[in-house]
């Protein structure tokens, strides 16, 4: 029996539904990891925005002693690394505005060329990064607060179910509840006195996306089950006819015929009753793709199409901002303090997360869009069998075919590598600046330690030194003393004195290495700001602009859509 089924799965009828099962079941994952990196990815920006000022604070503080306005409160899930706690935000942050950032923004976009020449007014030079990137922080803010209305569609914040249909494990068993909708008919569901029908989950008026996806798997997997059911009634029904009609031909006697045609007929009524709940249960598939999955899909296309024109505003307005930084001649501190090395460290982590996240939401968006339009295409697929195909069978055009086919289309052309590599690039930056930081301080401690020996030795020196010179006096006026012991005195001094300018030497070396690598790292440090921040919103500029174009071409589509369902 295990291989006469094994053999009907390879039947293309109920292969191509184990196929669209799948995608569904692909569909389900996909969406639950996007929602996850969607807010994940929020929630990056929102840091970035804080490990930079962090960043810029920790650089200028030894000469500045600058403090924001403001408390950062503890960040919500999800959670980063174990970041200090300057680094923590809230899900809703005040509208932090500033007028000398902007006024001189302005000044950039309204007069560029005078701005370069004369550069910055020598009294806002000094906490020029401060206020820079004070406004880069307050438009990361907005930029993740954008996100806020697809993060809803999605349901990033709930606790997403497990059904057994998903084969996800879990604990909570999803299932029993989605299949006590599978298995009432829609009219008796529509019914006003049924006290179940309140439920949110099986009122049509309050579906989510979420909702619709995870019905759709529990009809998939039904359908699956009863499309396995009718193809093995149908073969049994076969051989038997065919059991039957030998029968026949041998001159059986009349009861052994009447019971094999009694088989017959049962499994005739078997099959035609299989075929009529194959037909609801294709009913309902057609009905939650077209009356709700379609406006839902519909729904996030306008949230992001939303969303990323918000986003390519404000990373617009970042890079005039930072173009007013390139412009300046601040400056960072000579040397690199302990919390400065932290704060970089911290920002390294930050920017790491944006990076995973980014990719995490780009590549699972598009798995998404992909595994849905993949089950799509199986599900208005004819099959060969003629008694099923009229059942699975939809028309070849419909506005949802339409929706995805432009959207994975559009998906696979996204230009997010370039946005991948300008994040990558200035993650690189960041690590090689912590790097070089960190072996700055290593020479400032080699540095330290020297200092300290060579003002342990010389003090050594002196004290001997004067103990030699009165006991040199002394001698002078004893009778028995020889020319031999105050030579040899001597060479002692003298040896004594040679270590000590050689130890000097030595600190003046590490000393001016020092220097040197300190300059280093405060060129490094300007140009990771000035340059490589820059081009990483320049990049980021590009890109959200591309997104933009992208979901408002696919909302005109819909629109298009819309005007020729309404002549028709």
């Amino acid at each position: 029996m295990g291989c006469y089924e094994s053999k009907m799965e390879n039947q293309e009828t109920i292969s191509n539904s184990k196929d669209r099962n799948y995608f569904m079941k692909q569909t389900v994952t996909f969406r639950n990891n996007f929602a996850s990196a969607h807010s994940s990815y929020a929630a990056s920006l929102k840091n970035t925005g804080a490990a930079l000022i962090d960043f810029a604070q920790a650089g200028e503080h030894q000469n500045f002693q600058f403090s924001p306005s403001y408390d950062l409160p503890p960040l919500p899930p999800p959670p980063l690394p174990n970041f200090p706690a300057a680094l923590r935000r809230a899900i809703t942050m005040p509208d932090i505005q500033s007028d000398t950032v902007e006024t001189a923004v302005e000044e950039v976009d309204d007069e560029d060329e005078e701005t370069e020449g004369r550069g910055l007014r020598n009294n806002e030079r000094k906490n020029c990064v401060i206020q820079v990137l004070s406004e880069v922080d307050n438009r990361f803010i907005l930029a993740s607060e954008a996100a806020r209305d697809v993060s809803i569609i999605l349901q990033a914040t709930r606790l997403h179910f497990r059904s057994n249909f998903s084969d996800t494990g879990g604990n909570v068993d999803y299932s029993a509840r989605v299949m006590r909708v599978v298995t009432w008919d829609r009219s008796f569901r529509e019914t006003p006195n049924v006290d179940e029908v309140k439920d949110d989950f099986d009122s049509e008026k309050h579906e989510t996306l979420v909702n619709v996806l995870d019905k759709l798997l529990a009809w998939e997997k039904k359908l699956y089950n009863e499309v396995k059911a009718a193809e093995l009634t149908k073969s049994e029904y076969q051989r038997k006819v065919a059991t039957l009609i030998k029968l026949e031909k041998r001159g059986t006697n009349n009861e052994a015929l009447e019971k094999a045609k009694a088989v017959i007929s049962h499994l005739n009524s078997m099959y035609i009753v299989d075929m009529q709940s194959l037909d609801s249960t294709v009913s309902e598939i057609n009905h939650l793709r077209d009356q709700q999955l379609y406006p839902k899909l519909v729904q996030l296309v306008d949230g992001m199409a939303t969303m990323w024109g918000i986003m390519h505003s404000h990373h617009e307005k970042q890079l005039n901002i930072m173009k007013l930084l390139r412009s300046s001649d601040s400056q960072f501190p000579l040397e690199t303090s302990e919390h400065h090395h932290d704060r970089t460290y911290q920002l390294l982590l930050v920017m790491q997360e944006w990076e995973s996240q980014f990719q995490k939401s780009i590549n699972n968006q598009k798995g998404f869009i992909k595994a849905l339009y993949t089950w799509l295409k199986l599900n208005l697929t004819l099959l060969n069998d003629s008694d099923i195909k009229e059942n699975i069978s939809s028309p070849k055009s419909c506005p949802i075919q339409i929706l995805l086919h432009a959207w994975n289309d559009r998906l696979e052309k996204l230009p997010d590598e370039f946005a991948r590599i300008a994040i990558a690039n200035f993650v690189a930056a960041v690590d090689s600046l912590y790097q070089r930081q960190q072996e700055e301080l290593v020479l400032k401690r080699k540095c330290d330690e020297i200092r300290k020996e060579y003002t342990r030795k010389s003090t050594q020196f002196d004290q001997w030194e004067s103990k030699y010179s009165k006991r040199k006096r002394l001698d002078e006026f004893d009778p028995n003393r020889t020319e031999g012991d105050c030579n040899e005195a001597d060479e002692v001094l003298k040896e004594k004195k040679r270590l000590l300018i050689e130890l000097e030497k030595r600190l003046d070396e590490e000393k001016d290495a020092f220097e040197r690598h300190c300059l280093h790292v405060r060129q490094k440090s300007l140009r990771c700001l000035k340059n490589d921040l820059l081009e990483l919103f320049r990049t980021m500029t590009d890109f959200s602009l591309e997104c933009s174009k992208m979901y408002s071409e696919l909302s005109y589509v819909v629109h298009k859509l819309r005007l020729a369902q309404s002549s028709s």
